[in-house]
């Protein structure tokens, strides 16, 4: 594993990209999209993120006890890669879900896909596009009497 914060970032943005493409594309093959985004692209960012936590977490400034302590721990490049690695994996995680659930649950694949975008971009913005979309299809449903 290359041990430069640049090579590591570099790598980082295609392989969590693999993984929303495999979302985006889920209604082709469900099972293996929910297998590279929900499972494999996340424990390989989540292995790169524990490494970089464990090696540099110790000598890196600051720490969670305030503003100011949080943002001088992400002044130190590892670190911050780190919290970019940490916000890829689990971005792909609520992704997955988002694609797992909306599949389950009967919500048409191409009304999600904004919000699987909006996830990628801005996380918990997306999840929330989510959920509203889905207590807007859950009280359609109860109106017309449609099974959940």
């Amino acid at each position: 594993m290359p041990t430069d914060p640049h090579v590591l970032f570099a790598a980082s943005g295609p392989l969590a990209m693999l993984g929303w493409l495999a979302l985006a594309l889920s209604p082709l093959a469900p099972r293996a999209a929910q297998i590279v985004a929900g499972l494999a692209i996340p424990a390989i960012l989540s292995v790169a993120y524990a490494a970089l936590i464990l090696v540099h977490w110790a000598d890196a400034p600051g720490g969670f006890g305030s503003l100011a302590d949080v943002m001088a721990l992400f002044t130190d490049p590892p670190v911050a890669l780190a919290g970019w690695l940490h916000y890829l994996a689990f971005d792909l995680l609520i992704g997955a879900w988002i694609a797992r659930t909306a599949q389950a649950t009967g919500i048409p694949h191409l009304l999600i896909l904004p919000c699987l975008a909006l996830t990628f971009l801005f996380g918990p913005a997306g999840f929330l596009a989510f959920l509203i979309l889905r207590a807007a299809f859950t009280a359609r449903a109860r109106m017309i009497g449609t099974p959940q």
